[in-house]
């Protein structure tokens, strides 16, 4: 959709507002509603004002020092968000509402190097500069419960009624309750633009995934960004909800698997090759990139506390570092032939900031392309099983400290990112360190 849409649509009397939305390190939509014609004559043109600590926050809205951008201490002045034309869209659920997604920029125009927006198309510059682009689809997991917002806050998330009331993956019975919500979920992401591809339960009761079509990374992640937030606003007004956080419970986890590929800047597929395996020389050392970098750039895909509980033995959720074909047991599959030959990358959870994610994988496949790394043979037994597969970082804490040493980070992201999205972690962590849980009421409060 173009502004000169949005014009016609508001002199039709079809839409009244845009929302001007900022995605933060969480990867959640931030932002203002506009009048169109303030928005139009005005912010569309020169941008729209907003507090710098939208890019300093944790998932509280809690700020202070050690990020990049210390608001606490410069006066919570602003930057100011320049609105993307190519990611306006309506919103079916909003009527009368339109939303634009925006990229942060200093008041001399310099681009915030932090905004998860921005560290993506760093890499993506990067890839360009060897004639490159990247195509990626990412596939969300949630959770449906029938319990609204409110009611599960009010109940502090204990005894939730889950939509379905056992394991329905690929089922086509017993998902009576849940299909009022995401049929609307379905359709009106389409409405609003997106393609949907496939849509079916998975294994936890009450999951539920819809997987849409791939495009250019930037806009696969900007679709993403959008589904989820569409998606929580629909539960809300279907008086339900849902959640995207990687482990509920003991129970399967909600996955973000990401599907990139490569291609030339003039379309042409470089991934495949005539070898045994169907694979390229550069695909090779893409992949072989992916095993070199996943501990040290795990932070960007696992990015909280509860993301590694997710990622543990006995889980179906990738526990080592190695790579198979179709081998849904290791964190890097490798899938499909010809055109459509791809990486599918395991690691992320719901929770993940798809910008942030996208990035780490491109980072990593240049990390390998670069020092052109062998890569060693596949794994075609079950990796989760096998206990000589090397293992991915167990906790954020691990996380944090192989990303802040990582020579590799620095190199690819600069100390301004690796400094800001540590902060983001050590602020998780500080959060959670001074909780109590429910875990250690049950154990301690009689019995010790």
């Amino acid at each position: 959709m173009t502004y000169e849409w949005l014009r016609a649509e508001a002199e039709a009397g079809r839409v009244e507002e845009v929302i001007v939305s900022l995605p933060d390190l969480q990867g959640r939509l931030q932002g203002s509603r506009l009048a169109v014609p303030y928005f139009l004559d005005e912010a569309a043109r020169q941008g729209f004002g907003a507090c710098v600590y939208l890019l300093a926050t944790d998932v509280e809205m809690d700020t202070g020092p050690g990020y990049a951008i210390d608001a606490w201490n410069t006066g919570f002045g602003d930057f100011v968000l320049r609105p993307d034309p190519a990611t306006l869209r309506a919103l079916p659920w909003d009527p009368g509402t339109a939303l634009v997604i925006a990229d942060a920029v200093w008041p001399g125009g310099q681009p915030v190097e932090v905004a998860p927006r921005r560290v993506l198309r760093t890499q993506l510059d990067r890839l360009a500069e060897r004639g490159l682009a990247a195509y990626a689809g990412t596939e969300l997991e949630f959770l449906v419960f029938g319990d609204s917002y409110r009611d599960a806050w009010e109940r502090r998330y204990h005894g939730l009624r889950t939509g379905t009331r056992y394991n329905v993956d690929y089922s086509l019975q017993g998902l009576a309750e849940i299909e009022p919500v995401v049929r609307r979920i379905r359709r009106e992401m389409v409405r609003a633009g997106l393609t949907m591809e496939t849509a079916r339960a998975e294994c936890h009761a009450g999951q539920y995934e819809i997987v849409f079509r791939y495009d250019e990374a930037m806009a696969t992640c900007d679709k993403h960004v959008f589904f989820k937030n569409g998606a929580k606003q629909i539960a809300a007004q279907e008086g339900v909800a849902l959640t995207f956080m990687p482990k509920f419970d003991e129970g399967e986890g909600n996955s973000c698997h990401v599907h990139l590929s490569l291609r030339g800047a003039d379309g042409s597929i470089v991934f495949a090759g005539d070898g045994d395996d169907g694979m390229s020389e550069l695909m090779r050392h893409f992949v072989a990139g992916q095993l070199a970098c996943l501990p040290d750039l795990a932070l960007l895909m696992a990015p909280n506390v509860n993301s590694y509980k997710r990622l543990q033995p006995g889980a179906f959720a990738p526990t080592g570092i190695t790579w198979g074909r179709d081998n849904r047991t290791c964190p890097i599959r490798v899938v499909g032939s010809g055109a459509s030959l791809r990486i599918e990358h395991r690691v992320p959870g719901g929770d993940a900031n798809p910008y942030l994610a996208v990035a780490a994988v491109l980072a990593a496949g240049l990390y390998g392309i670069e020092n052109r790394l062998p890569l060693p043979a596949p794994h075609t037994a079950n990796a989760l099983a096998d206990p000589s597969v090397p293992r991915l970082p167990t906790t954020l804490t691990e996380a944090l400290r192989r990303w802040e040493s990582s020579e590799i980070a620095a190199k690819s992201f600069g100390d301004a990112v690796v400094g800001h999205y540590a902060q983001a972690a050590r602020a998780e962590l500080a959060a959670f360190e001074t909780a109590v849980t429910d875990w250690e009421r049950v154990r301690g409060f009689e019995r010790l």
